[in-house]
């Protein structure tokens, strides 16, 4: 391509566009035939109940993972991704479209992970609470849902762990977004803002930005950016911090960012499901260990990860909910649970815990 050694185009204008046009003709001819594989794969797998019968998180992250193998550019891993991401959601809404729970409302960075994962063809619902999210999955209003579980800069979202504790849902996915946050307000002016808005969480992550300046307006937490960005449209003397999402959603204006103090902000989220699924070849495994009171519990329970050469990726620990004092560690370990090592290093933490929950093994997150 470029240029001859004449310095002249090698293509005219027209024949460039000509040629971009049949290349479109044949991407939307393989889409098509795409699409309807996918409905004779529906169709193998005979009369299933529903959308989330058909969905196999295992199969999308090997695809996934070929795609960015294959990519040469000059698309970034990421663009490739998500483009295929989206073909492959819409091939699966053919059958029904998948409900993915997450925490809204519509706007927040919950939403951007659900659609990063799921593509725009699943249909979101948002709700008022990670309480909620879970409560959905489990009553079945809700095929899916998604989570926030830690930032990178500000560590775990407790109340996600917790659910845990009670909760028989299942991780089958995880999801990483890089977090941008915008300072947005209705009116634009930033010498009028004496409020505002945002997620504690959103608030931890750009205190610095808001002590240089902003020092001496007033931080109000809510239970969403988006809940922020809607307080915020209703005065000119407020303002939100959210992503720029959620100030398209409600009209609100970019008074600065990005504002976050780290510029890998970075926010994991969970998928959760009602079932284990299968290995996909790279994966990762959450468990939840309620350790015995007696001497060396811990380091008991954790031996084994060392004896079978299992790489553990976190650990935290919370009040276990059971009696005073008595603590539960989350555990996350490379591989899946079907994996020979793992099992092994599982069955021998069992003598030193009281007991042992596999909260899902699930794909590594895909760019």
């Amino acid at each position: 391509m470029g240029k001859q050694a004449t310095g002249k185009p090698r293509f005219t204008l027209a024949e460039a566009r000509e040629r971009i046009d049949a290349i479109d003709r044949d991407i939307q001819s393989l889409i098509a035939e795409r699409a309807n594989w996918a409905q004779q794969v529906g169709k193998a797998k005979g009369e299933l109940k529903a959308a989330v019968d058909y969905y196999r998180p295992e199969r999308e992250a090997q695809v996934l993972r070929r795609v960015v193998d294959r990519n040469q550019g000059p698309l970034s891993d990421e663009e490739i991704v998500r483009l295929f991401r989206e073909i492959m959601s819409a091939c699966l809404a053919q059958q029904e479209p998948l409900k993915i729970g997450y925490l809204g409302p519509e706007g927040t960075f919950s939403e951007q992970a659900a659609r990063k994962h799921f593509g725009h063809s699943s249909h979101g619902l948002p709700l008022g609470s990670i309480e909620e999210v879970f409560q959905e999955v489990e009553a079945g209003h809700a095929d899916f849902g998604v989570v926030p579980v830690e930032n990178s800069g500000q560590g775990t979202i407790q109340v996600t762990l917790d659910m845990f504790l009670t909760s028989d849902l299942k991780i089958c996915g995880e999801v990483e977004l890089r977090v941008h946050q915008y300072l947005l307000s209705r009116s634009g002016h930033m010498d009028e803002v004496e409020r505002v808005y945002s997620h504690p969480q959103s608030l931890a992550q750009c205190k610095s930005w808001l002590r240089q300046h902003l020092p001496n307006v007033e931080h109000v937490a809510v239970s969403s950016n988006a809940e922020a960005a809607r307080r915020a449209r209703k005065a000119d003397d407020a303002a939100a911090i959210a992503g720029e999402t959620a100030g398209v959603v409600y009209g609100l204006r970019v008074l600065d960012g990005p504002i976050e103090d780290r510029s890998d902000n970075t926010t994991r989220f969970l998928v959760l499901g009602r079932e284990l699924f299968p290995p996909s070849g790279n994966d990762r495994t959450s468990v939840l260990v309620f350790i015995k009171d007696q001497p060396g519990a811990l380091a008991h329970v954790l031996g084994p990860l060392a004896t079978h050469q299992v790489t553990m990726n976190r650990i935290e620990s919370r009040p276990a909910h059971g009696r005073k004092w008595q603590y539960a560690f989350f555990i996350d370990i490379e591989g899946h649970v079907n994996d020979e090592a793992v099992r092994a290093a599982l069955d021998e933490m069992s003598p030193y815990a009281s007991r042992v929950k596999i909260l899902g093994s699930y794909p590594v997150a895909v760019p």
